[in-house]
């Protein structure tokens, strides 16, 4: 997948989720500020724990799921490793 910045990778994605029914804005539990910050905010990052609850109610793929994570600046976890 190429390099995007956070939020065009996010909206690629949370556009094409919402356009097909896969979700709702309400169950991706994104507060409104923050989704309000990612429209208006061109380096605006939502934290780790919401991006990591992104990838499985938006139900993503390994790939899209890792690159929003790499999107955003964040390392994956191990499986079974401790939230910091």
């Amino acid at each position: 997948m190429e390099k995007l910045p956070f939020r065009v990778l996010f909206f690629r994605l949370y556009d094409r989720k919402i356009a097909d029914g896969t979700i709702t804005f309400s169950q991706t539990g994104i507060r409104k500020n923050d989704f309000t910050r990612l429209c208006t905010e061109p380096d605006f990052v939502l934290d780790r724990e919401t991006v990591e609850r992104l990838r499985t109610v938006m139900k993503l793929t390994e790939d899209e799921g890792r690159a929003l994570m790499e999107a955003a600046g964040y390392e994956e976890r191990e499986k079974g490793e401790e939230k910091e």
